[in-house]
């Protein structure tokens, strides 16, 4: 294959992510602006006001939490970090409005919680204060808990895979553990530190579920209710398009602060660290900042789900669940294929053909996470329900005969708006892994004979399968997780375990909505577990093969 076929390729594919956006912008000018100016005289500042709250906590927690957590289990070892490197991905299977239903129903008046505490102490309903779960800054809790291992994952393998000549001489120059990480270790993975707070904020700001549960009007609400309530397509087309610009701005500002940052550790055999022991207080606190996260974001909700699905009567194993599993499971592996290959032709024309078009093709293909996934599923429909009707009477008139409904009613398309989605996923998180590789290797390899596609099938793929693997793993699960795009653009008949949960939610049939859920979490685990195997197969600290030659050392070699 040439470079030119896989230049065309990248190309075809940011177009496709790109074409939906551009469709549900342009609905935007096809009616009026009356519903504009009287949400801009009403409600819109409280929607960019909580939307701009709302990414601030969250950016800055999962950064927090997912750098402090992937820095600790990497460069140390305490009671439980070896569990613990696994355990800290766990909560990315739960998505964030089922942690929202498990939390409102134990936090909430009626809630064992504070059922309990009155029972305890005897006060009546307004004799104590209990703090807020359905608020903004709950709706941030939830997110922080539920994304913050994007941040883990990518900071994780950053970390491993960076050299320790660096952080020993920043140590031999008389800075601290502490001082060493903040100058030396922080810089070198912050590409991919900013990649997964930024896939956090594109999550944050296309939310609906978490922030409709618990009531905080944000655009992402705002854009629903217009649609839904008012019946205002084009209100709700005008309200996308200023999400959209929202998230071109961070995209641009997050490209501009990184610069042309590069950490390469890659070309040469790059000593790894040897994660040092940590017992008493320290190792109790490093164990106690890893394990928070994991209670709050996993036990505890899988515990109080459980409960709710006991109660509930039904059964994750009859033949109508395992249908809902068959169909999600079918959409999340087809979505993790088709977007991830996109990703890495993507990235790959973007390493070989650097410049302004390509970073417009990472920009345009990366949008549609910001995008609320009933936004993109419009954007598809109406042009292909467009096309439909028109092919549907054409045939009609020359056969006798139609077909009905031939892409609207596809699988297949509804993998194209999973694809324009989640297409930032998988690019944020490949780019992350080609940070660290050498722009010299491209160079040795072709004096060496190979073609654009040996180049990237010889030694690119080997090398960032860790990446490919942590893309997929992403993909896959918030895919699992997809909800408004799902519901509008299925076929007949096709729900998956995120509809079946929304729609007994919607009902007030909380119990019930358990079910569904837990089979979601239960099967996001599994390539968690897959991923989180690759990742510490070479963990630091490890032992290093026996040197070759006898008497001389050999420094730890970097996996890949």
């Amino acid at each position: 294959m040439s470079e030119r076929i896989l230049n065309w390729l990248a190309w075809l594919a940011a177009l496709v992510c790109v074409a939906p956006i551009v469709a549900a912008g342009l609905a935007a000018f096809t009616g009026d602006f009356d519903t504009w100016r009287g949400l801009m005289n009403t409600v819109l500042p409280g929607y960019v006001a909580n939307t701009l709250m709302l990414v601030v906590l969250v950016g800055l927690g999962t950064a927090a939490l997912g750098t402090g957590a992937a820095w600790l289990v990497t460069m140390y070892r305490f009671p439980g970090s070896r569990a613990l490197e696994v355990l800290l991905v766990l909560p990315l299977a739960f998505p964030a409005y089922v942690l929202a239903y498990a939390y409102t129903y134990l936090l909430q008046h009626s809630g064992p919680v504070q059922s309990a505490l009155r029972d305890v102490t005897g006060w009546g309903p307004r004799d104590y204060w209990f703090p807020e779960v359905r608020s903004l800054p709950g709706a941030a809790f939830m997110l922080i808990c539920v994304l913050y291992p994007y941040v883990y994952l990518l900071a994780r393998t950053a970390f491993a895979q960076q050299s320790v000549g660096a952080y020993f001489a920043a140590r031999t120059l008389g800075r601290g553990p502490w001082g060493a990480f903040w100058s030396v270790s922080l810089p070198m993975a912050r590409p991919a530190i900013v990649g997964g707070a930024l896939l956090c904020v594109m999550e944050t700001i296309a939310d609906y579920g978490t922030v409709s549960h618990f009531s905080v009007q944000t655009f992402s609400t705002g854009i629903y209710q217009a649609w839904f309530s008012m019946g205002d397509r084009a209100a709700a087309a005008q309200l996308a398009l200023g999400l959209l610009a929202f998230a071109l701005v961070l995209a641009i500002l997050e490209r501009i602060q990184r610069g042309q940052a590069r950490a390469h550790t890659r070309g040469n055999r790059a000593e790894i660290y040897d994660a040092q022991p940590i017992g008493g207080l320290a190792g109790g606190l490093a164990a106690f900042f890893c394990f928070l996260p994991v209670f709050v974001g996993f036990l505890l909700p899988v515990i109080v789900l459980s409960r709710m699905a006991i109660d509930s009567g039904q059964s994750p194993f009859d033949g109508r669940y395992l249908r809902f599993v068959t169909n999600s499971l079918t959409l999340a592996g087809t979505a993790a294929l088709v977007t991830v290959t996109a990703a890495i032709l993507i990235s790959f024309r973007v390493r070989t053909r650097p410049g302004r078009s390509s970073r417009a093709m990472v920009l345009g293909a990366g949008l549609g996470y910001a995008v609320p996934g009933g936004v993109i599923a419009v954007g598809i429909l109406v042009p292909l329900a467009a096309l439909d009707n028109v092919l549907s009477d054409w045939l009609q008139s020359a056969f006798g005969r139609t077909p009905g409904l031939i892409f609207t009613g596809s699988i297949w398309v509804l993998v194209v708006a999973y694809m324009a989605r989640f297409m930032a996923a998988g690019l944020n998180t490949i780019e992350a892994g080609y940070a660290s590789l050498s722009p010299n290797l491209d160079a040795v390899t072709r004096t060496l004979g190979r073609n654009p596609t040996g180049l990237l099938a010889r030694v690119h793929l080997p090398i960032l399968r860790r990446s490919i693997l942590a893309a997929a793993l992403i993909v896959f699960v918030d895919t699992m997780k997809e909800l408004p795009a799902t519901m509008i653009m299925r076929p007949f008949n096709f729900d998956t375990l995120a509809v079946q949960a929304h729609r007994l939610a919607a009902d007030e049939r909380l119990h019930q909505a358990a079910v569904p859920s837990l089979v979601i979490v239960a099967i996001g685990l599994l390539p968690v577990f897959m991923v989180c195997r690759q990742l510490s197969r070479r963990a630091p600290g490890r032992p290093a093969p026996e040197p070759r030659s006898a008497g001389v050392a050999q420094p730890y070699a970097a996996d890949g």
